[in-house]
C-alpha cells in the first residue's frame, strides 16, 4: 500500500527558508537608514547672508530653535530667534525648521529639516534635511550641525559645521 505525503517538498522549504532569512534581514538593516540632503536654490548666493532670523515654531519641546541659533552663530552669523512670523528687525534670511521626534527607549530626533528663506522676495535658497533611525540616531547638536553642514557646504562655514554643544 502507498502512503500519500503530507507535506513540503525540499523546494518549498528551501524557499520557505530562503525568505524567512530575507525578512529578518530587512528587519534588521530597516534600523540603519540614514539620510541627508541639501537643495540649494538655482542662482542663491549664500555667501550673502549675514544674518538670519530662526523662526521658532512654538511647539518646539526639545530646543531646536536654540541649537539652530547656536550653531549659526558658531558659523559666524548674527542670530535672532522669534516666534513671529516677521522678523523684528531687518535680517538677510528666515531659517524656518521641522522637527519629527521618535521614542525608542528614549525620545530622539529621528528627522529635522532646515529651510533658508530670503526675507526681501520670500523665495526658498535653501533645504536640508537630517533623517537618522533608532540605529543611526544622532543628538539634536549633531543633526543641526549636519544639516546646515550641508546647506553651507560650499561655503567657509561649512569648515565650522560642528555640532556646538550648549
Amino acid at each position: 500500500m502507498k502512503r500519500a505525503t503530507v507535506g513540503m517538498t525540499h523546494g518549498m522549504r528551501s524557499f520557505i527558508v530562503i525568505l524567512v532569512a530575507a525578512a529578518l534581514v530587512a528587519l534588521t538593516l530597516s534600523g540603519c537608514i540614514n539620510r541627508q540632503t541639501a537643495d540649494i536654490s538655482d542662482g542663491a548666493d549664500l555667501s550673502r547672508l549675514k544674518s538670519v532670523y530662526v523662526l521658532d515654531h512654538g511647539r518646539d519641546k526639545y530646543g531646536v530653535s536654540g541649537v539652530i541659533r547656536d550653531q549659526l552663530i558658531a558659523m559666524g552669523f548674527k542670530v535672532t530667534v522669534g516666534t513671529d512670523a516677521k522678523p523684528p528687525k531687518k535680517v538677510d534670511a528666515i531659517a524656518t525648521y521641522a522637527d519629527r521626534w521618535m521614542w525608542d527607549i528614549s525620545m530622539y530626533l529621528l528627522e529635522l529639516t532646515i529651510t533658508l528663506t530670503d526675507t526681501d522676495t520670500g523665495i526658498r535658497l535653501a533645504t536640508g534635511n537630517s533623517f537618522h533611525t533608532s540605529l543611526t540616531r544622532k543628538s539634536k547638536e549633531e543633526m543641526v550641525a549636519e544639516v546646515l553642514g550641508n546647506i553651507f557646504v560650499d561655503e567657509k562655514r561649512s569648515v565650522l559645521s560642528r555640532p556646538v554643544s550648549r
